[in-house]
């Protein structure tokens, strides 16, 4: 199973905007310059996260993009599903009529597994604590040692 670079890049905007959180509302270009993802795509996935009410957008002067909730109350499950679709690592789990031998399959079972374990991982972490990881991770980059 492989996540596309809309999940990806998705995981880094919601960052973004959580490392700002509390501070206003963030400039779609400053984003897209902050993490060197075109305005175009960028524009499609913050489309995606406001449609299930993970951002909102203010407009006017001064406007931009914000998260819709705390940091803490948003799962990294909640921004890949909604910019991947359902956690669905073959497509007979979500259409069964794809396979005849849907009924008495081993294997669709262990699939649908597979896309529990994946959900499951990405929903024991909240946006804060991602957040939290990467600046720890930055400050330990940025220690000398003798």
């Amino acid at each position: 199973m492989k996540i596309s670079t809309k999940g990806r890049y998705g995981l880094r905007v919601m960052l973004e905007l959580a490392n700002r959180y509390g501070n206003g509302p963030t400039m779609m270009s400053e984003i897209a310059e902050c993490q060197k993802i075109s305005r175009k795509y960028l524009h499609s996935m913050l489309v995606n996260l406001k449609k299930v009410g993970l951002v909102r957008s203010i407009r006017g002067a001064g406007g931009g993009y914000v998260l819709a909730k705390p940091p803490s109350d948003i799962l990294a499950s909640e921004i890949v599903q909604a910019l991947e679709g359902p956690f669905l690592p073959v497509d007979c789990l979500l259409d069964v009529s794809l396979c005849e031998n849907t009924n008495q399959c081993v294997a669709r079972e262990i699939w649908h597994e597979v896309g529990d374990a994946v959900r499951n991982v990405l929903a024991s972490y909240t946006i804060e604590q991602i957040a939290a990881k990467q600046k720890a991770m930055e400050k330990q980059a940025n220690m000398f040692h003798i």
